[in-house]
């Protein structure tokens, strides 16, 4: 496993390598890009006003095992495009 740290206005997302590609974690992206207090409550609401999006989640994002600072931890990561495609909703 090989999990890093990517600033973006100095805020960290973690990154993984998964099948030679880098997966973000979806979480930090949408925390940095938002700011919302509540992560998990902006994207159920983000997935709720886009169907499509909804409908397509098992295939943009998928849990990965990312280093944290509780240990290793199955979180919802997605690729370059992925991510992509969840800014744009």
């Amino acid at each position: 496993m090989d999990t890093k740290i990517a600033l973006f206005h100095g805020q960290e997302i973690r990154k993984t390598l998964h099948n030679e590609e880098w997966w973000f974690v979806v979480g930090d992206v949408v925390q940095v890009l938002t700011d919302t207090p509540n992560v998990k409550d902006y994207i159920r609401k983000m997935r709720d006003r886009d169907e499509e999006i909804s409908k397509g989640w098992g295939q943009i994002v998928t849990p990965l095992s990312v280093e944290t600072a509780g240990g290793v931890q199955k979180l919802n990561c997605a690729n370059t495009e992925g991510i992509f495609r969840i800014i744009q909703s």
